[in-house]
């Protein structure tokens, strides 16, 4: 048997998969987020491969119908709705687990041809504070961190983040570096206790909402304590005294510590030059949590610990192409590459390159927003690729009778019967995992190629390929 080199599709971490078409699933040993090693859902991938619940022919109102048919039904209905209320009536919801190159071209559909940014993803729900944290802090959405640096570094910290559980691998690398190096320290900052905990040197059983308070408490106490790095700060950082000067007025009462548990953690991360901080969804979703990261953001960017071996900010993602998403625009408010829709320069820029009739001026529907709109009535035609939001979103049965107002709904995705599916006047089969090529960025921004080992199921086709025939 034949094994194909490619990439798991479950979570940010991205890992190295070697498939064969009969099941066979092994961690790929050359890989350098996993090095051979695997979860147990990436190890049992080859259980989801068979066809059981596949959608394997484009359907009409719950018939089947040929392709021709779907895919001009699909285009004339988009294109009465655009003629007949404007580009702004017509909406694309995707999802982290659509490869690169199909956010891509729906991107470049939506934004430089149909001419709306009414694009948006269920990546969204776990990224979009540190999209904004990130251009806070760095005027771009980048992660300045490797996945070597948590094997590099001296002092790892843990906040919302069970990664026991959510990023197994991960959480296998740093176990074998603490082993390999027992005088790391580990701390845990989560308000239950979880698997995670286990590895931990240090748990911090902070207040709900408590983050923001806590590295605010931090940065105070990195300038009493005469940490902070003149120099780099000098070349590299803006408002350094005023983000002191918010942080002091931070009331520590908030985080729900002791005195003595604040002073343990201030000392050892104030004493510890490589230290990396690990935060996910525990930070993401939270009514704060633009500045929960940003104040995890500040004290690596006051003390200079970033862009350093075993030092900085990390954000890890949830899906597997979450990043690669962002990286091409696939956000309501953003253009490919990291250009900003309100930059004219920047549009210019991109419509160049497409040479496209059109260009999308202004920030698109965000996700619960292009919702709302769809109950409000605003969206005459809607596509859900590859993702469940009658399900998936908050407030789900909203969602779900926001979607049945929609006159037209377009889906494509893998499954026949989904909640969301249930909802849609055309269903069009969409290839799954081991059967379409192309590339996945991890959350450390490594590129990596998922390659098919299988041919497409029934009449299933690549989401960028129905993406261009409908275009």
């Amino acid at each position: 048997m034949t094994l194909t080199r490619t990439t798991c599709p479950y979570c940010g971490v991205g890992c190295g998969v070697l498939a064969g078409a009969d099941g066979t699933i092994k961690g790929d040993p050359e890989h350098p987020a996993n090095f051979g090693r695997l979860c147990s859902k990436g190890a049992a991938l080859g259980e989801t491969i068979d066809l059981d619940g596949r959608l394997l022919h484009p359907m009409i109102h719950g018939k089947r119908a040929d392709w021709d048919t779907a895919l001009d039904l699909v285009a004339a209905k988009f294109s009465a709705a655009i003629a007949e209320h404007g580009p702004e009536s017509v909406a694309f919801y995707a999802s982290g687990q659509l490869l690169t190159e199909d956010y891509y071209v729906a991107n470049k559909l939506m934004k430089g041809f149909i001419g709306a940014a009414n694009i948006d993803t269920n990546s969204r729900l776990c990224m979009a504070s540190s999209v904004a944290g990130h251009k806070r802090a760095f005027g771009t959405d980048t992660v300045p961190g490797t996945y070597e640096d948590l094997e590099q570094a001296d002092l790892i910290v843990l906040v919302g983040s069970n990664l026991a559980w959510c990023h197994p691998v991960l959480y296998q690398r740093i176990a074998a570096a603490k082993e390999a190096r027992p005088n790391m320290r580990i701390v845990n900052i989560d308000p239950r206790r979880t698997a995670t905990s286990d590895l931990a040197d240090v748990h911090l059983s902070i207040a709900p909402d408590g983050d923001v308070a806590l590295f605010n408490g931090l940065l105070a106490h990195l300038a009493k304590a005469g940490r902070i790095d003149a120099a780099f700060t000098s070349a590299h950082v803006n408002g350094v005294a005023d983000a002191i000067q918010s942080a002091q007025a931070s009331n520590l009462n908030d985080t729900g510590l002791t005195e003595r548990e604040l002073a343990t953690f201030f000392q050892l991360w104030a004493g510890t030059d490589k230290v990396v901080t690990v935060y996910s969804q525990g930070v993401n979703q939270s009514q704060s949590g633009t500045d929960k990261v940003n104040a995890i953001l500040n004290c690596h960017l006051a003390t200079g610990r970033i862009g350093k071996p075993g030092a900085g900010p990390f954000s890890v993602t949830g899906q597997p192409n979450a990043m690669g998403g962002r990286e091409v625009g696939g956000l309501a408010n953003m253009l490919a590459n990291h250009l900003e829709i309100d930059n004219p320069d920047h549009r210019a820029a991109v419509q160049s390159f497409w040479n496209s009739p059109t260009i999308c001026t202004s920030a698109g529907f965000k996700a619960v927003d292009l919702f709302q709109a769809c109950a409000d009535g605003k969206i005459k035609a809607l596509w859900v690729m590859s993702t469940n939001p009658a399900v998936s979103m908050p407030d789900a049965d909203g969602v779900a009778a926001a979607i049945a107002n929609v006159p037209f709904v377009v889906t494509s995705d893998m499954i026949e019967a989904t909640d969301t599916n249930d909802l849609a006047d055309v269903l069009l089969p969409a290839a799954g995992w081991g059967e379409k090529d192309g590339t996945v960025t991890n959350s450390e921004r490594r590129i990596s190629r998922q390659r098919s080992f299988l041919s497409p199921a029934g009449e299933a086709r690549p989401d960028w390929r129905i993406i261009s025939d409908v275009a």
